[in-house]
C-alpha cells in the first residue's frame, strides 16, 4: 500500500522507486500484487506516464486514511512501551496491604501519574497471568506455579502475643507446652495447620499442637481478637509494634523463635520478553522503595527478621 502510493504522488514507478531505495522491478511487481489481489486495475501505465484509475483514486484515498491511523496506532504503543501509562492490574497479600501498601503505591503515583492502579487482596494462591495480573505482591504460599520472576522484598517475624487483661486473667505461657492450657487464636487452617515448632535460645525445638478456640484469615481481625482479651495469638510483628510499643499487647514466650511462621514477601510478574513500561516502572520503583525507605524509616515496621 505505501509502495501504491508513492507511485501516485509521484506519477511515475522509477521516481517511486527512487524515493523508496526500491528497484523499478520490486515497485512495479507490488503494484501488481494488489491488483491482483484486488481483481481491479489501479494504474493506466504508458510508456510516457502513469495515471490512477477510477479505482485507483480511490483506493489511494483508502490507503492513506488506513495508513494514517496505523502509524497513529504504532506511535502510540511506542509511546506507551517507552512512558509508563494505563492500568496497572497489581493483586497483593491482603495483611501485608492493609498495613504497608497504601504508602508505597502514593509514592508510585506521585511519580507516575498516568498510570491508574487497580489493586486486588488477597489471602488465597493466584495465577498473575490466568487471571490477568500484571504484578503481585505475594507471600510464597500464594504463588502459583509458573514462569515468573520474583524479587525478594522483605521478611516479617511471627511473635506471640496476647493483652494485658487475658495474661491478667489467665496467666502468662512461660513454656510453648503452656499453651496448650490457654486459649488460641488461630490463623485459618489454609493459612498454617495447628502444628507449631517453637525454637529456644539454645536451638531445642518444641512442636506443639494447638487446636484454636477462634480462627480467622486476616491478620487485622486476629489482631482485634487479642485487644479484645480473647486469647494468645500469633500475628507478623509489623503488624503488632504499635501495640507492643503502647503497651496493649504483650509479647510471650519472647525467648523462642517460631520457626517456619516467617513470612517472605516478594514482588512477581510473568517472565515475558517484553515488559510494559508501566510493570517496569513499577517493579524498578518498588525493590529501590524496600532498598532505599525499608532501610530506614520503615525497617522496623517490615523487617523485624
Amino acid at each position: 500500500m505505501r509502495v501504491f502510493l508513492k507511485v501516485a504522488e509521484n506519477g511515475s514507478f522509477g521516481r517511486a522507486a527512487a524515493s523508496l531505495d526500491l528497484s523499478n522491478a520490486v515497485v512495479t511487481r507490488y503494484v501488481a500484487l494488489l491488483e491482483t489481489h484486488l481483481s481491479t486495475r489501479l494504474v493506466n501505465r504508458t510508456t510516457r506516464s502513469v495515471s490512477l484509475t477510477e479505482a485507483g483514486l480511490a483506493y489511494a484515498e483508502g490507503c492513506r486514511k488506513t495508513l494514517d491511523q496505523l502509524d497513529a496506532m504504532e506511535s502510540s504503543i511506542s509511546e506507551s512501551a517507552a512512558n509508563p501509562a494505563g492500568t496497572l492490574k497489581l493483586v497483593a497479600v491482603a495483611s501485608f496491604s492493609l498495613f504497608g501498601l497504601t504508602p508505597l503505591l502514593q509514592r508510585y503515583r506521585v511519580q507516575h501519574p498516568k498510570v491508574n492502579l487497580s489493586v486486588t487482596l488477597l489471602h488465597r494462591p493466584v495465577d498473575l497471568i490466568e487471571e490477568g495480573f500484571d504484578v503481585g505482591i505475594l507471600v510464597p504460599g500464594q504463588v502459583s506455579t509458573g514462569t515468573l520472576i520474583k524479587r525478594s522484598l522483605f521478611k516479617v517475624r511471627a511473635i506471640a502475643v496476647a493483652s494485658r487483661g487475658y495474661l491478667g486473667a489467665h496467666g502468662v505461657p512461660m513454656t510453648p507446652a503452656n499453651l496448650a492450657a490457654h486459649t488460641f487464636l488461630a490463623p485459618s487452617a489454609n493459612l498454617h495447620n495447628s502444628e507449631w515448632n517453637f525454637v529456644a535460645e539454645d536451638g531445642r525445638e518444641e512442636i506443639v499442637t494447638l487446636e484454636p478456640a477462634y480462627s480467622v484469615n486476616n491478620a487485622v481481625m486476629l489482631r482485634q481478637a487479642a485487644l479484645a482479651d480473647m486469647g494468645v495469638t500469633i500475628l507478623p510483628e509489623n503488624h503488632v509494634a504499635a501495640d507492643l510499643s503502647n503497651g496493649t499487647l504483650v509479647r510471650v514466650l519472647a525467648s523462642y523463635e517460631i520457626k517456619g511462621a516467617d513470612k517472605e514477601v516478594s514482588l512477581v510478574y510473568p517472565s515475558r520478553r517484553h515488559v510494559s513500561a508501566k510493570t517496569r516502572s513499577f517493579v524498578d520503583f518498588t525493590v529501590d522503595y524496600f532498598r532505599t525507605e525499608a532501610v530506614s524509616s520503615l525497617s522496623t515496621k517490615f523487617q523485624n527478621t
